[in-house]
């Protein structure tokens, strides 16, 4: 499947989904051609500002980003939208409703989102949304929101491929840590306590101060100390103070050079991600490790055998 690259720069939109299908493709001659494309286009990449967004379920990430998005186009910005969709684990398939819980933001010529099946990858962050976030931006879209499907120590994944994490939380969660682990605390670029209108705008107000108070303990980087904001999604209220907080960090972050220093070490973690995934699917299709596999899992299901001396026999055989 060809895909036209000077179409996708010129910003068609059937042309960057077709792009982004192919790059998702697992057939051999599609990871081929993929890569082509990706090649062509990665010197008009990197231009953009990555923002990953999470929250726990209920926290209204759908409302909040369709809002955002659209504040962010009537300032002149061309918004993607990278929605993972939780995959069912009995019949392998998923909603893909973003376009239709979007409807607003779905109509925009600025806007573009592309729902993709989480399928078994961590943190319902679909494999190839890194390659996806490169052909938005090479498409002219200069801010990416991968939006995920929940909170999990798994959001690890989330963070390694943005340049902001922003975390959503509902007004009055408990105590400070209640909901949410620490270590996405600890991950968050900023945490934004939506649904703060109503007899909710108080508890908001102190569940903020909680939340200020958990940051507080945490040791963060040097130039940015994450912050904790207050909005209405539904209401679009205050949606234009998270982009401030936004902005502020993207200029923190390119005075010190911490943005290009944290997007170099995000892709030597992918580079080493992906030469993680391409020696399982080596030891998967070599047929001297297929032929011998069963005899090794029986050895280490009945312990006559350690599972790392396993390894090893499996090991030994992919390379042959």
């Amino acid at each position: 499947m060809a895909i036209d690259t000077d179409a996708i720069v010129s910003g068609d939109r059937r042309s960057l989904a077709k792009g982004i299908t192919l790059i998702e493709s697992t057939r051999e001659a599609d990871r081929v051609l993929a890569q082509d494309l990706l090649n062509g286009l990665l010197p008009r990449t990197g231009k953009s500002i990555r923002i990953g967004i999470t929250g726990v379920p209920g926290v209204g990430k759908s409302t909040f980003i369709e809002a955002f998005g659209l504040y962010l186009i009537g300032l002149g910005h061309r918004v993607a939208v990278l929605a993972v969709d939780p995959s069912s684990p009995v019949a392998g398939g998923s909603i893909l409703g973003d376009k239709t819980r979007m409807e607003l933001l779905s109509r925009s010529d600025a806007a573009f989102i592309r729902p993709s099946p989480a399928g078994a990858a961590l943190g319902g962050v679909a494999q190839k949304t890194r390659e996806s976030m490169l052909l938005c931006e090479a498409a002219g879209y200069d801010v990416i929101l991968v939006e995920t499907v929940g909170v999990g120590q798994s959001e690890h994944q989330v963070a390694q491929m943005v340049d902001f994490f922003l975390v959503l939380m509902l007004p009055g969660g408990g105590d400070e840590l209640q909901g949410i682990k620490k270590g996405i605390i600890e991950l968050a670029d900023a945490i934004v306590i939506n649904k703060a209108d109503g007899d909710s705008e108080a508890i908001a107000r102190l569940t903020r101060q909680h939340y200020s108070s958990a940051l507080s303990l945490l040791s963060h980087d040097a130039h940015w100390s994450p912050e904790v904001v207050t909005c209405s999604a539904l209401h679009k209220r205050d949606v234009d103070s998270v982009w401030t907080m936004v902005e502020a960090f993207k200029e923190a972050s390119v005075e010190v050079g911490a943005l290009e220093a944290r997007r170099a070490k995000q892709n030597l973690a992918w580079m080493y991600q992906l030469i993680d995934e391409m020696l399982r699917v080596n030891v998967k299709t070599n047929q001297s490790v297929q032929s011998m596999l069963p005899e090794i899992e029986n050895e280490v299901s009945s312990a006559t055998i350690t599972p790392l001396a396993g390894a090893h026999r499996i090991i030994a055989l992919s390379q042959q």
